[in-house]
């Protein structure tokens, strides 16, 4: 398994993740219950465990109530208060909540908040590594009747995204693809070879592993199908699985799911090529499947 590469950014869910610690540290530290907390702020103990792993976003009167019932000095507060207004703002990704829909956006969340993100792919290559054209053609094939304006929406949102790998903390980033993604010709020959390019390049990434699945090996380990196991710097918080489906998406983090998908993740890097043969086998594809430039 890759170390943990980033802290997990600085968008309003990464900061809630980290103000939530802060406050379950705090509250530990004066031996607090959550069901004590959540009457301090007229709450229940289960909204101070959703507050407490970053779930929902933070009401700056809750926060300083809570700092106030664990004795933090005034002098100390003002930080932690400066972080829950931030944590508070909305994310980036806000402003493509007209073309994405509503089960998506806590999954953008998620992906820059992570440290760590694992995928496994049967179907198309990665968004976070799509080009502009190959993410035209998917986002067409899936949204035919869309209007041009706002397919294009949807491709600014997906290339928006792939800002997390390259900013100064970036996650680890480790995906393995069926073959069959890398020969299937979405929107034709000349986006699939500056598709191809552009996965090779990304593989020189310090913090991208892409392994390739030969043909029928992935299907044993994942029966092809598709999901992306999300891991945060914080030590406390649980992995979570997301699946995406055609009109809804599931989010798991039970300890018995995460470990299935975990072990299964383990089985596809296993039977995939190996992260140094990829660069070649990718050539190899491109040679084979997307001809030359013309």
């Amino acid at each position: 398994m890759a170390a943990l590469g980033g802290d997990g950014g600085t968008g309003p869910v990464a900061l809630r993740i980290r103000l939530g610690a802060q406050l379950r540290r705090l509250r530990k530290h004066r031996e607090i219950t959550r069901e004590a907390a959540g009457w301090e702020i007229r709450a229940s103990e289960s909204k101070i465990s959703r507050m407490e792993l970053g779930r929902v976003p933070f009401k700056e009167r809750d926060v300083a109530d809570l700092l106030a019932f664990y004795g933090v000095p005034e002098e100390e507060r003002d930080g932690l208060l400066s972080l829950a207004r931030q944590a508070s703002a909305p994310g980036w990704w806000q402003e493509f909540a007209d073309v994405a829909p509503p089960w998506f956006l806590p999954y953008l969340g998620l992906e820059e908040a992570a440290a760590l993100i694992r995928s496994h792919e049967a179907h198309f290559v990665p968004g976070l590594l799509q080009t502009g054209d190959y993410a035209r053609a998917v986002i067409a094939r899936s949204h035919a009747a869309a209007p041009a304006t706002e397919v294009d929406r949807r491709v600014a949102l997906r290339l928006g995204r792939q800002r997390v790998l390259h900013r100064a903390n970036p996650p680890q980033f480790w995906t393995v693809l069926d073959e069959a993604v890398l020969r299937r010709r979405i929107g034709g020959r000349a986006v699939m070879r500056g598709q191809l390019e552009a996965l090779i390049k990304a593989a020189d990434l310090p913090n991208v592993r892409i392994q390739v699945a030969p043909l029928g090996a992935a299907s044993h380990a994942a029966a092809g199908l598709p999901f992306t196991i999300l891991r945060f710097a914080e030590p406390e918080l649980s992995d979570v699985v997301y699946i995406e489906q055609l009109t809804s998406a599931l989010y798991l983090d039970k300890r018995t799911d995460v470990d299935h998908y975990a072990e299964t993740m383990e089985r596809a890097c296993v039977e995939a090529e190996p992260p140094d043969r990829t660069p070649a086998v990718l050539r190899t594809i491109l040679d084979e499947t997307a001809g030359p430039a013309h």
